[in-house]
């Protein structure tokens, strides 16, 4: 795409099908076209799975792409969520992590079924592993299945009723530590930010993850208000973080697609690529010692 760096934007947190998303990467690829993006970084939650062919779709359409995931965590007793930008996805360590942060989920969701069973909602755990068509399955897919087999009428009845904490059918996830999910990305040649920091008001932990590695906050997102999008610009300078942003698309959202509702200036993005670099060639040289 033709565009000086001053009209470039992009949107660094999407998701597809091989996590919560009901996109194909085709399709997300499709919306950011029609979204005139110019950069987009998959973050589908536990896994990397979606990267290649969204980067192929990326490549094909002319937009460039950064390789992500969404890593739950837990910092000082606070749920956290964290992105890895342009990690490996072909790092051994990271995949043997991923591939146990995918067990648990496929666990959680018999674990939840069970309970539904327990009050005699007759959902299978195979129908939800069935639509959910990915290693990396969570509450979403569940709740879609029970819409597909008539139990519930909409994804939000399906959460008020049985998926929300403290329903009947909430099972907590499985949170490694902050500073482990941050060692784990960085060791793969990545970047951390602190994703929808205004969604998780945890502004106090911020400063131990700092000093745990922490480089970045997404302080533009589809759930924050111009002036939460500032209060955050203003801590990412205090602390001299990166600042990130991205709409957080898991497809269709009340009739429309999120993709393209957050716009992260370039310069931003150019930002995070040094610091990518920095950290692949720190990773590079720790695996060599």
């Amino acid at each position: 795409m033709s565009a000086s760096l001053t009209s470039r934007y992009g949107d660094l947190h999407l998701h597809t099908f091989f996590s919560d998303g009901t996109y194909s990467p085709e399709e997300l690829v499709a919306q950011a076209q029609r979204q005139e993006l110019h950069v987009l970084a998959l973050t589908d939650h536990d896994t990397v799975e979606g990267c290649v062919p969204t980067a192929n779709a990326c490549e094909a359409a002319g937009i460039e792409f950064i390789t992500g995931t969404e890593l739950t965590a837990e910092q000082d007793g606070r749920e956290i969520h964290l992105l890895g930008y342009s990690i490996d996805p072909l790092n051994p360590r990271f995949l043997t992590e991923i591939a146990k942060f995918q067990a648990v989920r496929q666990n959680r969701i018999r674990e939840m079924v069970q309970r539904l069973n327990e009050i005699n909602v007759p959902l299978q755990a195979e129908e939800v592993f069935a639509l959910a068509n990915c290693r990396a399955p969570g509450r979403p897919h569940v709740a879609r299945a029970l819409v597909q087999a008539g139990l519930v009428g909409s994804l939000d009845e399906a959460f008020e009723r049985f998926l929300k904490k403290n329903r009947p059918a909430w099972v907590p996830k499985f949170k490694m530590s902050a500073d482990d999910a941050t060692e784990l990305i960085h060791q793969s040649g990545g970047v951390a930010v602190m994703a929808h920091p205004g969604l998780n008001r945890s502004d106090e932990v911020i400063p131990r993850m700092v000093e745990g590695g922490l480089d970045g906050i997404e302080c533009f997102h589809t759930k924050h208000s111009a002036a939460t999008a500032e209060h955050y610009l203003q801590i990412a300078a205090r602390f001299q973080l990166l600042v990130t942003g991205g709409s957080d698309c898991h497809g269709l959202s009340k009739g429309r697609p999120l993709i393209g509702s957050v716009r992260l200036p370039y310069a931003h993005v150019e930002k995070l690529k040094a610091k990518a670099a920095e950290r692949k060639a720190a990773a590079a040289r720790h695996s060599s010692a």
